[in-house]
């Protein structure tokens, strides 16, 4: 069975998946649309697809899935439109700003029997895959304490932070998502701090760009995660897993693995800058699980409800930053 897809979406992630897709044989990219006609024929024209529009796609019975590559706001009407066009759905984080607004769109995929995929890539990526395995494996033992760093090398530019939804929905949404992955229980409580140290523009769109939040399940385990929007250093990604046996971990990726010894010491490559590069694999790797869902007739495994939840948790930890309290989940 050749998967056929189309893109909504002309821009640098959409560019990235139209290439993932290229490279497999299971699976075809048959149409593209985007807001600018433009961008749309270039990335047609690249890839063999063809230019269309979103209604065309949406009422092409050939096509079986949609990837939805666009802004924020516009994610939960495109899933609507597609689910109720028979179409199974792929969808970059979040699903909604609004948690309830998300649900039924969720919902909405549910009762029309199509998938809907959310793209939560790093659960792909192969090191954090291998942390979970090894964790699954019994390797440490029960899991205690989970540790996620996450910093960007640089704020975003105003425009996009004013259509993202905050740091928490746009940023921390991502370990949000890893800490369940890792922790194999949901999260109960949140606590969240935030500050704004980077970029003071953000302030005036009651945004931040540094946070810290602590997770804890009903059992007690807990997860701590850090995030900046400035990382002079390069593109800072580690995750820590200490268990009652041991502990598993995952650092930072460098361009190349040259090491260079010196009297004064070692010297190595900077850390990679910019996160289409540093989780490259993982974006293809959730594209074969798009086409492996659909080919196998079974549910993808990072769900429409999986976007939900950690929706819900990043609204939890905005909560607790204007409250000052620790949220109940």
């Amino acid at each position: 069975m050749t998967v056929k897809l189309a893109l909504i979406g002309a821009g640098r992630i959409a560019n990235v998946h139209a290439d993932a897709i290229a490279v497999r044989r299971d699976a075809a990219l048959v149409a593209v649309a985007d807001a600018l006609p433009e961008a749309a024929a270039a990335l047609a024209a690249r890839t063999g697809a063809k230019a269309a529009t979103i209604d065309e796609i949406a009422t092409d019975a050939a096509i079986d899935g949609v990837l939805v590559c666009t802004p924020t706001d516009t994610h939960a009407d495109l899933i609507e439109k597609f689910a109720r066009a028979g179409k199974h759905v792929f969808c970059e984080k979040p699903v909604d700003l609004e948690i309830t607004r998300a649900q039924e769109v969720v919902d909405i995929a549910h009762e029309a029997g199509v998938k809907l995929m959310l793209g939560f890539n790093r659960r792909y990526d192969p090191g954090f895959a291998a942390a979970r395995k090894a964790i699954t494996d019994g390797k440490i033992g029960k899991v205690e304490m989970v540790t996620i760093t996450s910093r960007d090398p640089g704020a975003p530019d105003m425009s996009y932070a004013a259509r993202s939804g905050g740091i928490f929905r746009d940023m921390t949404i991502h370990d949000l998502d890893m800490a369940r992955f890792l922790l194999g229980e949901e999260p109960a409580f949140v606590s969240a701090h935030a500050a704004v140290l980077v970029k003071p523009e953000l302030s005036e769109i009651g945004d931040y760009d540094s946070v810290t939040v602590i997770l804890q399940t009903a059992t007690g385990k807990q997860a701590v995660i850090t995030n900046s929007r400035r990382a002079t250093y390069g593109y800072d990604q580690r995750i820590e897993v200490h268990g009652e046996l041991g502990v598993v971990d995952v650092t930072n990726h460098l361009e190349n693995n040259l090491r260079i010894g010196l009297a004064d010491g070692y010297q190595t490559a900077p850390l990679m800058n910019f996160f289409m590069t540093r989780y490259l694999p993982s974006y293809a790797g959730e594209i074969v699980e798009f086409i492996s869902c659909i080919s196998e007739d079974r549910a993808p495994a990072t769900t429409g409800m999986d976007g939900v939840i950690a929706l819900r948790i990043a609204n939890a930890c905005l909560a607790s930053v204007e409250t000052g309290q620790r949220i109940a989940l």
